[in-house]
């Protein structure tokens, strides 16, 4: 697992002393699988969860992968993440976040069929 801290200042002296509470209610392989089948079942059949990477924030978060992958490549990359709540399991995805995983699968996948005519 790893833990990722967001808006830390860009230079000078930083100190940290973590003290987060919150109930895991979904763990990091719930919240794969709840990707998982949204990516299958609303998005596309080329597309799974990758692994998920705790983020502590305003909340804490499962933040996972979205992988594109190409039948004749296998996978071919990370096109955006959807983050999940730890406590609710509710995912946060808009509609426009939706069109950019779309918008970054079609680019992926035109960046492999030009190599692969080439």
């Amino acid at each position: 697992m790893k833990a990722t801290i967001e808006r830390l200042p860009p230079s000078g002296r930083v100190e940290i002393a973590i003290s987060v509470a919150a109930d895991v209610n979904i763990s990091a392989m719930a919240a794969r699988q709840k990707v998982n089948d949204f990516v299958l079942s609303e998005i596309s059949y080329m597309m799974h969860a990758g692994e998920p990477e705790l983020v502590v924030s305003d909340r804490v978060l499962w933040r996972v992968p979205v992988i594109l992958s190409l039948t004749s490549h296998g996978d071919v990359g990370e096109i955006g993440a959807i983050s999940v709540d730890v406590e609710s399991g509710q995912m946060a995805i808009s509609p426009e976040a939706m069109d950019e995983l779309h918008a970054r699968a079609d680019d992926l996948a035109r960046r492999f069929s030009r190599s692969a005519a080439a």
